[in-house]
């Protein structure tokens, strides 16, 4: 992996950070305050809040009818890169990613297009820190000519092509990155993503524990900036709560063996176990069930809440949660979904990427140029103050109008600041089933 150094033109942004979470309960009926009889699990001092109403959308179609066709029409279509993962340790988040990006521009496409002509991608795998796949990929995209690239979905990928993409001007959009590094990154205002920083993660997941009754943690956590940036957050928050974290053992990608980190977490005897792992949980679970932990004990993250019902024998991860940033998928967006991909299975940060392409291709259509310098320019101004719209042909349909709009998307209402982040979003909390299946249990609403 390279290592670079977030400079620090964009630091300031940062000395007036706060952070606020509302509980907002989803699934079955009840209240955001957690009582004497309402728990979802019990095992060493841990009671969970049960889940409670989906809460439905709030948001608003901006205008409906006929889309009106383009009032500057470009002479180079926009053309659109992804750098998501088909390989490597985070290959389970490429086909919810890669349907996102393909149902946005298929949408984009049905309303006529950007500046009057269809929208193009090209996609290309990230691969992993291990290796040198997302450089390759990126040299490839940007002598193709592309004016974004949406990806990559790990930070420490990101971190290897951020200074490739944004010195070429041409803007990175990630789905999933969460490393709080990228806020205050140089990246000439090239940099942008759809899924809030680990601050947001690593204090919700940290205050859930503690709701759940949980005095002590012990943290299994991969070495690199996704991992250490959202242990950091989890631990503060934990801490901030009135526990303590008396474990924290690290590992480096493409390490295989894990018995040493979980005997030293078990030894420490923590109420809770927060796995902050790729696709390694898949080692590490059964490693630490063997040696007696209790699902209900575990606390997963969103790089690997995953689809374990191929993996571990039924029951294994029975009560077991996990964090994903982002409002829970809607089942008209998962019909709409299965449509570009029939067999996808996980909905991770779809919501994220097909957001993505619709801030792009609004702000294109705002900046009238297929310019990544130009469009960077217009993708706060569409995603705040004005008026509400969900899909690109409400939102576009308002901006050929000469109106301001306020786009709102699968993933939440977005609202970027300065520094390309979202400034508010949802946090969803999963439970495990019998099957090794997650399902949604709770959301979490907090600001940046």
């Amino acid at each position: 992996m390279i290592s670079l150094s977030p400079a620090a033109p964009r630091l300031a942004k940062l000395t007036a950070l706060s952070v606020g979470v509302a509980f907002l309960v989803t699934a079955c009926g009840g209240t955001s305050t957690p009582s004497s009889t309402e728990t979802t699990t019990s095992a060493s001092g841990i009671s969970c809040p049960a889940p409670g109403a989906a809460p439905g959308s709030t948001s608003k179609a901006g205008a409906g009818g006929a889309v009106p066709p383009a009032t500057t029409v470009t002479e180079t279509p926009l053309k659109l890169g992804s750098l998501l993962p088909t390989t490597g340790s985070l290959a389970f988040l490429g086909p919810p990613e890669i349907a996102g990006v393909n149902l946005g521009i298929k949408e984009v496409n049905d309303a006529g297009g950007v500046l009057g002509k269809p929208v193009e991608v090209i996609h290309r795998d990230s691969g992993d820190t291990k290796t040198d796949i997302a450089t390759q990929s990126t040299s490839a995209l940007l002598g193709q000519g592309v004016s974004a690239i949406i990806g990559a979905a790990s930070s420490g990928v990101s971190k290897t092509v951020i200074n490739q993409i944004t010195g070429a001007g041409v803007i990175q959009f990630s789905p999933a990155n969460t490393s709080p590094d990228f806020t205050t990154w140089d990246d000439k205002g090239l940099y942008w993503r759809t899924a809030p920083s680990d601050v947001l993660q690593g204090k919700v997941l940290g205050n859930y524990m503690a709701t759940c009754g949980a005095q002590t943690v012990g943290m299994i956590v991969l070495n690199d900036a996704y991992g250490t940036g959202l242990a950091s957050n989890v631990k503060s928050a934990f801490e901030a709560a009135g526990g303590k974290v008396v474990a924290e053992e690290l590992f480096n990608e493409g390490d295989s063996q894990f018995s040493s980190q979980v005997d030293k977490v078990i030894a420490a005897k923590p109420d809770a176990i927060a796995l902050i792992t790729f696709d390694q949980a898949k080692s590490i679970v059964p490693l630490m069930t063997g040696k007696g932990v209790k699902p209900t004990q575990m606390f997963l993250v969103d790089g690997n809440t995953s689809d374990y019902s191929k993996d571990f024998q039924a029951g294994t991860l029975k009560g077991a949660q996990g964090t994903i940033p982002g409002t829970f998928a809607k089942d008209a967006f998962k019909k709409k979904l299965l449509a570009i991909d029939p067999a996808l299975k996980d909905y991770s940060y779809a919501g994220e990427s097909y957001d993505a392409v619709n801030l792009i291709a609004l702000a294109t259509e705002a900046a009238k140029s297929t310019s990544g310098v130009e469009i960077a320019k217009q993708l706060k101004a569409v995603s705040e103050s004005g008026e509400k719209c969900t899909d690109f042909a409400s939102c576009v349909t308002l901006l050929r109008n000469g109106k301001d709009i306020d786009y709102d998307g699968q993933s939440g209402p977005v609202t970027f600041s300065d520094a390309g982040d979202p400034t508010e979003a949802y946090i969803g909390i999963y439970e495990y089933q019998d099957d090794n299946k997650y399902a949604p249990s709770k959301e979490e609403f907090g600001k940046l």
